[in-house]
């Protein structure tokens, strides 16, 4: 498993359901193509989960 996860927000939140919006923004995300690092850990990775439709994720080996 990776240490830290780079995501990326490569879709626009309108027109989507509250629940993904507020999952998007606990991530930290605000624009599109804004891009964040985490620590991987079994939250983040089900927040992720929750919208993969609207970001992309790189597995960074720091």
């Amino acid at each position: 498993m990776a240490k830290k996860l780079e995501i990326t927000l490569d879709r626009s939140l309108i027109g989507r359901p509250e629940d993904q919006r507020v999952t998007v923004r606990t991530l930290g995300l605000r624009k599109v193509n804004h891009t964040i690092v985490k620590d991987d850990n079994p939250a983040i990775r089900g927040m992720v989960n929750k919208v993969p439709h609207l970001v992309s994720v790189k597995e960074l080996d720091e």
